[in-house]
């Protein structure tokens, strides 16, 4: 039986942690290397935007698949509230 934890996101979302923290690696070694506030802030800015993005890409395939196969008893008629809660999540 396949983990219920895996999903199909998961590879990609581990692609997107790992290539934010190879940026964020290379953040340390600017600070190390003395360069400009500005500069570090704005590849910080970048890091923080890389881990919210793999966030949400996490929490909507949780809601995607997991939320859907808990309600996928419920007629679509009354699915109303569960489908507003999915579409007002994409503002997280």
């Amino acid at each position: 039986m396949a983990d219920p934890y895996l999903h199909l996101s998961h590879p990609e979302v581990v692609k997107r942690l790992k290539r934010a923290a190879g940026h964020l690696q290379g953040v340390i070694e600017m600070i190390e290397a003395g360069r400009s506030c500005i500069e570090l802030a704005q590849q910080l800015h970048a890091v923080e935007a890389a881990i919210a993005n793999a966030k949400k890409m996490l929490i909507h395939d949780h809601l995607e698949h997991c939320l859907d196969h808990v309600v996928g008893t419920v007629p679509r008629s009354e699915r109303g509230p569960i489908e507003e809660f999915k579409a007002i999540t994409k503002y997280l």
